[in-house]
């Protein structure tokens, strides 16, 4: 991996061109994958440590990791991004994924826009609910379900889910007890 200066190389392919979004403990940007043919668009998603010390770092690369897998596993669905590589560099994470041109679902409700359709709202609860559902039968759950964290897809109209950063996987229930604390 290595960087330069003016523009950020990243696992020596990626080239960062802006940033999207900035929030917790890390940035998102937009990049260029110089790798591949006509360097196609892809979201960078930087974690970066609040500490450096080898306890927190460890818990940090924990997280990082179990959302990569999930993301991997998940990321099949066409609404959700695809995970295309996860790495670190300089005890900084790095998460690269699929690139969702078009707005956030908040951009498309009041008071934006003023009052929506009954039909609209249908539509749009059945788009986020069907990805929701396949999440949940993958044993995961988002937590951090919110307009600006679904995209309304220019190409095709479709709603994505993004930002699994606070996601939790769920293990099977081994009695009642453990099932209603869940």
């Amino acid at each position: 991996a290595e960087k330069r200066t003016g523009d950020l190389l990243l696992g020596g392919r990626y080239c960062i061109s802006s940033v999207l979004g900035a929030g917790g403990f890390g940035l998102t940007y937009l990049a260029q994958d110089t790798q591949r043919p006509g360097n196609p668009t892809c979201v960078v998603k930087k974690l970066m440590p609040a500490r450096r010390d080898t306890r927190f770092l460890q818990v940090a690369r924990r997280l990082f990791t179990t959302e990569a897998e999930i993301l991997e596993s998940l990321g099949k669905h066409p609404q959700i991004p695809a995970l295309l590589a996860y790495f670190e560099v300089e005890e900084e994470f790095y998460l690269i994924q699929e690139y969702i041109a078009g707005h956030t679902l908040s951009e498309e409700l009041p008071p934006v826009t003023g009052l929506q359709s009954e039909a609209f709202v249908v539509e749009m609860l059945k788009g986020v609910l069907e990805v929701l559902a396949f999440v949940h039968e993958n044993r995961v759950i988002h937590r951090d379900v919110k307009p600006t964290n679904i995209i309304r897809s220019d190409g095709d109209n479709r709603l994505v889910l993004i930002d699994f950063g606070a996601v939790k996987m769920m293990q099977p229930p081994t009695d009642e007890r453990t099932e209603l604390a869940t």
